[in-house]
């Protein structure tokens, strides 16, 4: 068969397929219409990230039914989607301080991958760093999303709430996602959102500083050879950038030599990111996107440094503080660096106190010996009813905050805000009237460490 009846055979071929659709008879779909839906649970977690998953998990396995909304792709937030997948940490002076659901994660991401856990006997010292556990995002993110599925957790990918109203001892959520509304009944919310995007829309106060941590959009760089670089003349070249004005400073914490010998990972720094909305994620995300677009152009002009290429890029920029809940009680700076123990304390926080600005970070390692704890109080709006928040969001000062807000501390309030939803309901009571000392025995029970405070009249 030579070329011109090949084609002609698959011209009528083309024609008889099409021919026969036709005739068949395609039918058009109808318009888009949205999907309204009514849903009941027992428990609503609102955010699927470092606590919220874990809240879900908790509250999953205490035998009630829990939905979990999540207005991204998959679970794990600074974990995962930022790539921030270095959590910690979970010892302090030789002692593991948080466990529990969060630690059984780590162990199940760590072993699968084949990696090793850093030796937690010997003294970190300044460089807390050193105790953080390398995980592998993409893994942690299937694990937990199994973990949630094991549990009976209903997973709603791409929602977010709209409207939530508190009437006859239960909460109304509406939610809105691609193609679907949806109103869920539940007897208890923890919200998880990192921003206290639920509280907000309850109706109950928030706060945040006029001036907030910057963000970091979390990527790797490679194709090149650090050690053979010449760094006096880069430096040279980037004070020149610098004040050319195509550089800014701030964005690397004035430090090219820096986001070199890294390689990128947790370098930069975003000024004024905010996820409290879709537009100031968008805005953050730009900055960050469009910040390391313009060094990596200004890099590949320099000697030995041509072919630098990006290996990674997360998909969106980490945030380090958001809205804060006016809590029942505020955690204060001193609280946290004298290690405090409250009649209610239900989780350690173990890091320094780390606050990021334009000029860069030092963080303030904490006194040996020194251990903070939570109260379970700050995680409770106030005059708020069968709600819990756990994460970044609760009730404490920006330097406190700076300290508490890590993964390890915020998986430790997610299992203990999933353990309070599940035991309120069997109470029949709001979060804030609930027996402490019944609260820490189930956390136990769940692996969670709870400190050793003093016995108050519910405990």
């Amino acid at each position: 068969m030579n070329r011109r009846d090949v084609l002609s055979t698959i011209g009528a071929l083309s024609v008889g397929l099409t021919s026969s659709a036709i005739v068949k008879g395609d039918v058009l779909k109808k318009p888009y219409k949205t999907i309204d839906r009514k849903l009941e649970t027992d428990i609503l977690v609102i955010g699927g990230g470092t606590a919220g998953s874990i809240a879900a998990i908790q509250a999953g396995r205490t035998g009630h039914q829990v939905t979990l909304i999540e207005c991204q792709s998959q679970l794990g937030g600074t974990v995962t989607t930022a790539g921030v997948a270095f959590p910690g940490l979970f010892f302090a002076w030789g002692k593991q301080v948080i466990s529990g659901v969060g630690w059984e994660l780590v162990q199940s991401a760590v072993q699968m991958n084949g990696d090793s856990l850093p030796n937690f006997s010997l003294p970190h010292g300044r460089e807390h760093w050193k105790h953080q556990i390398r995980l592998n995002a993409s893994l942690y993110a299937l694990l937990l999303e199994e973990k949630c599925l094991e549990a009976g957790v209903n997973v709603r990918y791409y929602e977010t709430p709209t409207s939530l109203v508190f009437k006859d001892e239960h909460w109304y959520v509406e939610t809105v996602g691609k193609g679907v509304r949806a109103e869920i009944k539940c007897k208890q919310i923890i919200d998880c959102s990192g921003n206290a995007i639920a509280a907000s829309i309850a109706g109950y106060k928030l706060f945040k500083e006029k001036v907030t941590q910057p963000g970091t959009l979390m990527f790797r760089i490679g194709g090149y050879d650090f050690e053979s670089l010449d760094l006096e003349r880069l430096k040279i070249a980037y004070e020149m950038a610098i004040d050319r004005g195509e550089l800014i400073r701030g964005e690397f914490r004035g430090d090219i030599i820096a986001l070199l010998k890294e390689k990128g990972d947790n370098v930069q720094h975003i000024e004024g990111a905010d996820s409290t909305t879709s537009e100031t994620h968008t805005e953050a995300n730009i900055k960050g996107r469009e910040s390391l677009l313009k060094h990596l152009r200004f890099l590949k002009k320099q000697p030995g440094l041509g072919n630098v290429r990006i290996e990674e890029m997360r998909t969106e920029a980490g945030i380090r503080e958001t809205y804060r809940i006016d809590g029942l009680y505020r955690i204060s700076y001193e609280d946290y660096i004298t290690g405090k123990v409250y009649p209610d304390s239900i989780a350690y926080s173990y890091y320094p106190v780390d606050l990021h600005t334009v000029e860069g970070v030092v963080p303030e390692q904490l006194a040996e010996g020194v251990v903070p704890t939570i109260p379970f109080r700050s995680m409770i709006p106030k005059n708020s009813r069968n709600f819990i928040v756990a994460g970044r969001s609760i009730c404490s000062d920006q330097l406190a905050n700076s300290g508490l807000r890590v993964q390890a501390s915020c998986m430790a309030m997610g299992q203990a805000a999933g353990a309070a939803a599940a035991l309120a309901i069997e109470k029949k009571v709001t979060p804030s009237d609930l027996p402490i000392g019944e609260l820490k025995k189930l956390i136990e029970m769940h692996g969670g460490i709870v400190p050793l405070g003093k016995k108050t009249s519910k405990g």
